[in-house]
């Protein structure tokens, strides 16, 4: 997005404004405020104190229809409301006391110019200074350092050999045999420098969000007992041009001092975008890239700084700033393969309490997909469980119902089905499960349940593959879809109409469809020809199709041909085994919640 700025303004125009609001102060402010220094008293009392002989002096003013005076010392003014009087004058005179017309002087004349006009003065005239100082760091001058402008804020963890180790990270042998290397750079420099070779000046880890790229980096410093400096990409981006680059700067400056060292810059992506070239851009993230690029080159590749920076939009990245001699290697951190995620579980299952019966392997299968992060929060989930049902040890079920809190949500416990929702949600799952167990190439069914949950399912399906799964040919993506539509087919087959608890299961399948036909080249029409481009691929992977309006009204009939065709197949299948579709319905309807191996008991009876 491009960033409209705003044309600076002159310092006459802010000196402008602080006459303004101190002439505004003299003339609202201050009469209010002596106003308030004024006691008002009766006619009487001052009846009274006029025969006593207890006045110093009056001022009639007949335009505000009020008298104004003080005591014998002056040192209080006091008000009263003008009555019909033709005797006072010469009583006022008779007493000896000076009446006047004019009003009275309330406070000393230093007092009322020192609280008029020098207070308010130097006041505003700081503010001035101020205002001007940070025009002058808007513009880059040399102002900017003394306010702390253009200091890097990096948070600085040094010698973090307790903190965390590489036995912390599970599920990345192969990121942690890359980061390895620089670890026994940082022990022992000199083998590496006698053969001649230097280390990368930079290291990009690349991965979705949640797979553990800042915990490799602290790691790798806890592993090597280096100082640590870990600053967010967006953090260099200021408000006034040129102070990203002068935090660059900084933090550059401080890495060399403590070298040897890692400097961790997390989401660089926030200043590393390619340049577009146009006129008003963001001139502030362009000039702070520069400087990091220029720092980059600044220093030789043995010095003892390492760079590491981790991102999950590499497509998006400067060319400049990717190329060999700046981040000369890319370290991909994935998500956690069976092994990895089984690792992962066990390794923060070492914060909490468990069971000893607690089959890892079996999480991990059922946890397909989840990130470090995500496990990560399952064992929690199950912690939290545990203590919730008073027990003082997560179980295999804990565990297990933690997985669907994460991929799921909470089970509703306010949320009450009608009897006939509740046995159409029963007949839709059974239709998922009854079209996969039917078909070969399909996952096995591992959960069945109709409870509602927070995230709006009414119930759902769980299918858990028996080992790791790479390729997926098109015979088991077909089978994907139609079993996709086994949940629509079940409700047309046993009611004869459909309902809305399709939509979920009608965008993933037309999702897939649309996958084959254009990214994977399972379409006889167009063979190996690429419609669609993949953008982000680490943030859901959304494609867009590149191709004439023609080629996509054709693929859009083959989509629809192509879901149409599974959708008749899941509905013969379940029109086949009418009766056990029946009968699993009514035991699921009864128990809510079934398992996999209760459900193929049933199948096969």
């Amino acid at each position: 997005m491009n960033e409209v700025k705003r044309p600076k303004k002159p310092l006459i125009y802010y000196y402008g404004i602080i006459c303004l609001a101190l002439i505004l102060f003299n003339l609202l402010a201050m009469p209010i405020l002596s106003e308030r220094q004024i006691k008002e008293v009766d006619y009487g009392t001052f009846m009274s104190m006029t025969e006593n002989g207890e006045i110093g002096r009056v001022e009639i003013q007949e335009q505000e229809n009020r008298i104004l005076f003080t005591d014998k010392e002056e040192t209080t003014v006091y008000k009263t409301a003008m009555v019909d009087d033709p005797e006072l004058t010469d009583r006022l005179h008779q007493a000896d006391i000076p009446f006047y017309g004019q009003e009275i002087q309330q406070e000393s004349p230093i007092l009322t110019f020192l609280l008029s006009w020098v207070l308010p003065l130097v006041v505003f005239i700081a503010i001035g200074q101020l205002m001007s100082k940070k025009l002058m760091d808007r513009a880059g001058g040399a102002n900017a350092m003394s306010f702390g402008f253009g200091k890097s804020n990096a948070k600085i963890y040094v010698k973090s050999s307790e903190g965390i180790k590489f036995s912390d990270v599970a599920g990345e042998d192969e990121a942690k045999e890359n980061l390895t290397e620089i670890v026994n750079y940082l022990h022992d420099p000199t083998k590496y420098q006698e053969i001649g070779a230097s280390m990368p000046k930079g290291i990009l880890l690349v991965g979705p969000p949640g797979t553990g790229k800042t915990m490799l980096a602290k790691a790798v410093a806890g592993e090597a007992n280096v100082p640590f400096f870990s600053i967010s990409g967006s953090e260099f981006v200021e408000m006034f041009v040129g102070m990203g680059a002068s935090k660059v700067r900084d933090l550059f400056k401080q890495a060399k001092e403590k070298a040897p060292c890692i400097v961790f810059i997390d989401e660089i992506d926030a200043i590393g975008k390619k340049r577009d070239g146009q006129m008003g851009g963001n001139d502030e993230r362009e000039q702070t890239l520069n400087q990091l690029l220029t720092e980059m080159d600044g220093f030789e590749g043995n010095n003892g700084v390492i760079i590491l920076a981790a991102t999950n939009r590499p497509e998006s990245l400067d060319p400049a700033l990717t190329r060999p001699g700046r981040f000369d290697r890319r370290v991909p951190v994935e998500l956690p393969d069976l092994q990895g995620r089984e690792a992962i579980l066990k390794v923060h299952a070492k914060k909490i309490k468990v069971a000893d019966d607690v089959d890892f392997n079996r999480i991990a299968r059922m946890a397909s997909g989840a990130s470090g992060a995500e496990l990560a929060n399952i064992i929690n989930e199950a912690a939290l469980r545990a203590v919730r049902d008073g027990r003082r040890f997560a179980s295999q079920s804990d565990l297990e119902e933690s997985i669907e809190v994460v991929i799921a949500g909470y089970q509703k416990k306010n949320a009450i089905l009608t009897d006939q929702e509740k046995w159409t949600v029963a007949c839709h799952e059974i239709g998922h499960a009854l079209v996969a167990a039917e078909q070969s190439h399909s996952a096995p069914v591992q959960k069945i349940t109709i409870i509602p949950r927070t995230s709006g399912a009414l119930g759902y399906t769980m299918q858990v593959e028996e080992g790791n799964h790479y390729l997926l040919t098109q015979e088991e993506l077909e089978n994907k879809i139609a079993t996709y539509t086994g949940g629509r087919a079940a409700e047309e087959v046993v009611f004869g109409t459909s309902s809305t608890g399709a939509s979920n299961d009608i965008e993933q399948a037309t999702k897939l469809a649309r996958a084959m036909i254009t990214r994977y080249g399972m379409s006889q029409d167009f063979d190996m020809v690429a419609l669609a481009t993949v953008q982000n691929q680490y943030l859901g992977g959304d494609a867009s199709l590149s191709c004439s309006p023609q080629t996509q009204a054709e693929i859009d009939r083959q989509v629809v041909e192509l879901v149409k065709r599974q959708h008749e197949k899941a509905r013969s299948i379940l029109m086949e085994h009418r009766e056990k579709l029946d009968e699993l319905a009514r035991y699921l309807y009864e128990k809510e919640t079934i398992t996999g191996e209760e459900f193929m008991r049933i199948l096969q009876s």
